[in-house]
């Protein structure tokens, strides 16, 4: 997704660096650190980054549309109102983050760790999330449309209330999961069903 005109900015550190409402548009950051950086407001287009590490990062308003962060590690960084658009984040990690609100349209979060995220009322919508780890996750009133959670580690995620239509739910044990006032189709439910040991006959 990187700019093939610019040369990427490799192992640089980045500290209270303030790139509020800043347009970041075809650039790759390779290994590079970024630390207590304000990033508030600022949108990133067709960008990647890969291997890098946010630590404290303020991402408050942000939009990312066509870009990547590959690998990335997030730790104690605030999403409250972030936008990502048909955005890769495979493989990135998030810790003692902030993510509420936050909305993802398109893009892949494969094997993403979220476990024990706060995802309270966050939106994905056709997201790809396969094998993302979502273990012990709040995501109550969160709206999971049409996502792709196959081979997802579930175990313990709370999703009461939650909208999880049109998603692959073959990786949730609604033993080990809170499911009180979820939404679900009928055909997710006969899966669900199925996982109990259940068979449905007319």
């Amino acid at each position: 997704m990187s700019d093939a005109t610019q040369d990427p900015v490799e192992e640089q550190r980045f500290v209270r660096d303030d790139w509020y409402g800043e347009e970041i548009t075809g650039r790759h950051y390779l290994r590079c650190e970024f630390h207590e950086v304000d990033f508030s407001e600022a949108v990133t287009r067709n960008s990647t980054f890969t291997d890098c590490v946010f630590g404290n990062v303020r991402f408050n308003a942000s939009r990312h549309t066509d870009s990547a962060f590959t690998g990335c590690s997030f730790k104690r960084c605030n999403f409250f109102d972030a936008e990502f658009t048909g955005c890769k984040l495979v493989g990135a990690s998030f810790s003692e983050c902030e993510l509420r609100p936050l909305r993802v349209t398109g893009g892949d979060w494969s094997f993403a760790g979220l476990a024990g995220a706060d995802l309270r009322s966050v939106a994905f919508h056709g997201v790809r999330m396969r094998e993302a780890d979502l273990a012990g996750a709040n995501c109550a009133d969160a709206v999971f449309a049409d996502v792709d959670l196959s081979g997802a580690v579930l175990h313990a995620v709370k999703l009461a209330r939650a909208d999880l239509r049109g998603s692959d739910l073959s990786a949730l044990d609604p033993v080990n999961a809170e499911l009180a006032g979820a939404i679900v189709s009928p055909e997710q439910a006969a899966v669900l069903v199925t996982s109990l040991g259940l068979h449905v006959r007319a």
